[in-house]
């Protein structure tokens, strides 16, 4: 593995936690405190789970060396001097509820196409631009995960004039530049320049073409407004001969991330494995030989998919976090960024039950065994305890779910042991905690968790038949037969009052649900109160 291969992570690791052994080899290049951990994006959509890795997975390398004692600053760029290049399918308010471009105002972006972000009104008409929308939607994302994460804007500096030596430096030497570019990139011709002037007059962020004259004394440049790409159209230029300060533009991007680098004195940046093969190589490449730095330690990841396919702000195939952590405890999410990033991930919500069973998993071996990877990886997930917190099993609180009866849904988790005799009221509370969160997942999904048992008991007309079946149903129940003992006893109580077992099951439905179908009922009827399901068997209550 050579010093700039972003997939450090390949091969054998020293320590159990991907990110222990991330600190250690970050600390091997000797940095000074504060060592500076970086993430970023462009604003072209939905900021989406996926988007997260860069935030998530710098935090653990931060916390990591944060319990070495070293000081650490996590920012997160949003480079939101790109031009607008395509419309979005979906967008996202400041809660985090995706809509369509029909339920805003679209033309606040379709009239913007070739602007940078910032200079593009929040379709929404809550912030000063688009930009700033969807950076606030990063920085509440982080919040909601704990993460404290300081968000900057491209435009910002460069308005501000951190870029600006950075600026002149590549363009005094942009023969250098253009050399090093064309290794990686075959569209660099001569008069190739790194800079890319913000029109005066229609406000498009130009191409490289257009800069005709760089001024160095003055820090300017001429440029000639041309054609731009977006929308999946040429835009003409609007002809417009101009004059642009080295604060009135951008640099490319190939040039605009190791000008990061520099100017933020970043230490440390995880990122999408698309740009390991691209612009990975060529920022180390511009950065060490046109800038004369020293690149950051840079980790590649793989992405996410979600429910199977890749996540796509564009197309709207995404899920927020704030979406997430409707149904999943903040610590269950944390939890799933501390795996592997090397390898490729599903985040599922249909199975979301695997990955909190995954999680109460991994809280027990912290607590009952303190392996290496546990005693690394689960305070930054779930904070410090002395003891382990009381967790109900995912689905089991879906089945509590199913009634918003408080002292039955207590009485429930203590009946199945879920809850011990000596738990606080503060324990029970933060155990029961987990039910809204079931619930939520039961509903999303359409489950087999997702039935609500009438509080009081349904009209009903049975015949005779049916109310001795029931009335027998009740004595198996009341006998303490486990889940899988009285489903079996359903059809031979069914069989020996000489009834179809699939009108015993409606039976059942019709009293604790008042439908005609629901979850598998002796299981359910196994999880619930005994004495309420015996009673309500016997139409009693």
């Amino acid at each position: 593995m050579t010093e700039d291969d972003p997939y450090i992570l390949s091969g054998p690791q020293p320590h159990d936690f991907w990110a222990e052994s991330v600190a250690e080899r970050l600390l091997d290049r000797d940095p000074a405190d504060p060592i500076v951990i970086k993430g970023g994006i462009s604003p072209s959509g939905v900021p989406h789970l996926g988007n997260m890795n860069e935030i998530l997975r710098g935090y653990f390398v931060a916390e990591a060396l944060r319990g070495r004692g070293r000081t650490v600053k996590q920012v997160f760029t949003a480079d939101d001097r790109d031009p607008l290049r395509k419309l979005p399918r979906k967008l996202a308010d400041l809660e985090g509820n995706i809509v369509g471009l029909g339920d805003v105002d679209a033309g606040a972006l379709g009239r913007n196409l070739g602007k940078p972000y910032t200079a593009i009104p929040d379709p929404f008409g809550c912030c000063d631009s688009y930009g700033e929308h969807f950076s606030n939607l990063i920085e509440r994302s982080a919040e909601a995960l704990g993460v404290d994460v300081e968000m900057v804007s491209n435009t910002q500096r460069y308005e501000s004039g951190a870029f600006e030596e950075v600026t002149r430096t590549l363009l005094e030497h942009r023969e250098e530049a253009r050399d090093v570019l064309a290794n990686y990139q075959d569209k660099v011709d001569e008069d190739y320049v790194p800079f890319r002037p913000i029109c005066a007059e229609c406000g498009h962020v130009t191409e490289t073409d257009a800069v005709t004259s760089v001024d160095l004394d003055s820090g300017t440049v001429e440029y000639v407004c041309g054609d731009i790409e977006a929308g999946g159209q040429v835009i003409e230029g609007c002809g417009h001969e101009g004059t642009a300060t080295f604060r009135e533009g951008k640099l490319p991007w190939r040039f605009e991330w190791p000008a990061q680098w520099q100017v933020l004195g970043v230490d440390f940046e995880p990122f999408g494995k698309d740009h390991a093969e691209g612009s990975w190589p060529s920022g180390v490449d511009i950065s060490r030989n046109v800038l004369g730095d020293e690149p950051p330690l840079g980790m590649a990841y793989e992405w996410f998919t979600l429910d199977g396919e890749p996540f796509s702000s564009s197309e709207g195939h995404v899920i927020m976090v704030q979406d997430v952590l409707e149904f999943l405890e903040p610590e269950v999410l944390r939890y799933f960024f501390t795996k592997d990033p090397s390898k490729a991930r599903d985040f599922s919500v249909a199975r979301a039950d695997q990955l909190v069973d995954e999680f109460d998993e991994f809280e027990r071996e912290y607590f009952d065994e303190q392996g290496e990877r546990t005693t690394a990886a689960y305070p930054p997930v779930a904070g410090t305890a002395d003891e382990r917190p009381i967790r109900l099993p995912y689905t089991f609180a879906a089945v509590l779910g199913m009634t918003d009866d408080g002292e039955l849904r207590e009485a429930m988790a203590r009946r199945e042991n879920h809850i011990p005799d000596d738990a606080t009221d503060g324990d029970v509370a933060a155990a029961l905690a987990r039910v809204e969160y079931a619930r939520t997942w039961a509903e999303r999904t359409d489950n087999a968790y997702n039935y609500r048992l009438a509080a009081d008991r349904p009209a009903t007309d049975f015949d005779p038949d049916t109310e001795a079946a029931l009335d027998d149903l009740a004595a198996v129940v009341e006998a303490g037969h486990d889940g899988e003992t009285i489903q079996g006893e359903i059809f031979e109580t069914a069989r020996g009052h000489g009834m179809e077992p699939g009108d015993l099951f409606t039976a059942g439905y019709r009293l604790f649900f008042d439908t005609e179908q629901g979850p598998k009922l002796g299981p359910f009827l196994a999880e619930l109160d005994r004495a309420f399901v015996v009673r309500r068997l016997r139409r009693e209550g």
